[in-house]
């Protein structure tokens, strides 16, 4: 095998040491090294050891999370956590949002805050999510922020271990993964979900992925966890339309308006002292259309290009550069 593949092919290997995975990659190095190939054997080795050392600091982060009744299923094949545990402190949490989008999400949060007391007139608060917007308006941060506001731990399914080329193991895996949280209150983020959750009438549509949809109709449809369900995804024109019943809310992410981009440059910039010649009126007018991560991206490349300079001082040239070098995000 290519040099090159065989690093990047290691790089993905994740697991303990006794995992089959591992011990078929051990001896992969040790037939590189039979070869002569010493110096690659050597990095398939360092790199080995040093993703099951990270696995290992990963196991042990989630056992400080996880209550000892909770574990995180794994793929059958690789034995990868079908979703990771982000830490709390990890979480992003501080948002601009315009006051519809912001009233929407705090009226989540103050459902599921209030849920007992919902509970005694028979009331349940919106508990299934789907955020949907273009890329970079802050979809996945609104999931997080939620967790972050409302004191759940924040877990994001990994897709990439959920979908497999067995017939019928990708079906498998989500269930089992629905199934081991059903009882440990928790935001649970499926990002971009479009991957598997796509119309069933689609022509590219294959069989395994028909399955995959109609076993996600079912999860959604009974889904009585004690935690929030959070989607996310960029095209929803592409979704079946059977899932997007299945939602309590359905909230757009649109891209920011000028008086959030003018707000989102001040935050960004908060550590800087603007220029008398800064017109962030215009400026902000400049950026409408593009997404709250852009905008952020270009506040930060004009603030480091003011301190390239050896200057505290961000003026107007500085956005202007930024916002010229990136106008492709308005594309």
């Amino acid at each position: 095998m290519n040099q090159d593949l065989l690093v990047r092919l290691f790089r993905s290997i994740e697991g303990e040491a006794t995992d089959d995975i591992v011990r078929v990659a051990e001896k992969i190095i040790v037939d590189e090294e039979s070869k002569g190939h010493i110096k690659l054997a050597g990095k398939l080795k360092s790199i080995l050891n040093q993703n099951i050392q990270s696995y290992g600091s990963f196991k042990k982060e989630l056992n400080t999370i996880l209550p000892s009744n909770v574990t995180i299923p794994t793929d059958n094949r690789f034995k990868i956590p079908l979703a990771e545990v982000i830490q709390r402190d990890c979480l992003r949490h501080e948002m601009v949002l315009s006051q519809d989008i912001e009233h929407k999400i705090l009226r989540i949060e103050k459902e599921y805050v209030a849920r007992e007391r919902l509970a005694k007139y028979g009331l349940k608060p919106k508990q299934k999510i789907l955020l949907y917007g273009a890329p970079g308006c802050g979809k996945s941060m609104a999931a997080e922020r939620i967790a972050w506001n409302v004191g759940l731990p924040f877990l994001k399914v990994r897709f990439e271990a959920v979908i497999s080329s067995y017939l019928g193991e990708s079906a498998s895996n989500l269930k089992k993964l629905f199934q081991s949280l059903e009882h440990y209150p928790c935001v649970l983020l499926l990002d971009e979900f479009d991957f598997i959750a796509k119309a069933r009438g689609e022509g590219n549509d294959v069989g395994e992925m028909h399955r995959l949809v109609n076993m996600l109709l079912g999860l959604l449809e009974d889904y009585q966890s004690e935690g929030i369900l959070i989607a996310t995804t960029n095209l929803n024109g592409i979704i079946d339309n059977a899932l997007f019943r299945r939602f309590d809310e359905i909230i757009e992410m649109p891209k920011p308006e000028p008086v959030e981009v003018q707000r989102l440059l001040k935050s960004s910039l908060a550590a800087f002292t603007l220029s008398k010649d800064v017109k962030l009126n215009s400026t902000s007018e400049k950026m409408t259309g593009f997404s709250a991560a852009a905008i952020v991206k270009i506040a930060r490349d004009a603030a480091k290009s003011c301190v390239i300079e050896g200057k505290q001082i961000i003026e107007q040239r500085h956005l202007d550069s930024a916002l010229k070098e990136n106008a492709f995000f308005n594309k």
